[in-house]
């Protein structure tokens, strides 16, 4: 029983611990303005026009940390704070959204593989959870291999979406240091906003895999009873 406690709370600690960081390092280089003085606006506008996206348009959307590429409509929403905003977080949310919109442009093999994904991901992520649940309530191990076998879909996309992260930021980095919006001094101060954001990911993507690997020892236990 104290062994399921640590489990669970490692399961809740590990994400709760990431969204903090995130949250701190953001709200500690929003009051840090670079050395340009660009806007989040001006940032996305300028790394896009610097590669050619003209078509890619930029728009302000709802809710803090929000920000994020929408590749079906060819558009980068960014959260009001980081639209407008001209500081090292801003700048490097913004370059990191753009990085998105070049994984589009130049076809990332990894981004066309996570969007073929969503629509399996996402029936995985709702029928998995009844499944599971369903198998262990009724000691039904074929159903629950069924649910793990759903789940795996939903852990998968979230496998794949680290290394897409990963290189949108190496990709904001280097766009914000070629285009002069910040410079060496900064440099390192910005990557610590890019780090942080990629923590969520990875803390998302560990948690999955410790949920998928708990319910295939749990299908396992069940065959042998």
């Amino acid at each position: 029983m104290g062994g399921f406690i640590i489990y669970i709370a490692i399961l809740l600690i590990i994400p709760l611990w990431a969204q903090a960081r995130v949250r701190s390092t953001y709200k500690k280089y929003s009051k840090m303005p670079t050395s340009s003085y660009l806007s989040g606006a001006e940032v996305a506008r300028k790394i896009l026009d610097d590669n050619g996206l003209y078509d890619v348009h930029i728009e302000e959307t709802d809710g803090m940390l929000s920000d994020h590429y929408d590749p079906r409509k060819k558009v980068v929403r960014l959260s009001t704070e980081i639209y407008h905003g001209r500081s090292m977080a801003a700048s490097a949310v913004a370059a990191h959204e753009v990085g998105h919109a070049i994984q589009d442009q130049q076809n990332y093999a990894f981004l066309r593989f996570r969007h073929a994904l969503v629509p399996i991901a996402n029936l995985g992520s709702n029928l998995s959870f009844f499944l599971i649940f369903a198998g262990i309530i009724f000691t039904w191990a074929e159903m629950l291999l069924l649910g793990i076998i759903f789940m795996s879909a939903a852990v998968l996309f979230q496998l794949v979406t680290l290394p897409v992260e990963f290189d949108a930021s190496n990709r904001a980095m280097a766009q914000l240091v070629s285009s002069g919006i910040i410079r060496n001094n900064e440099e390192r101060e910005t990557r610590k906003v890019l780090n942080a954001a990629a923590m969520t990911y990875v803390a998302a993507a560990l948690t999955a895999v410790m949920e998928l690997a708990r319910f295939i020892f749990m299908y396992f236990v069940m065959r042998e009873e």
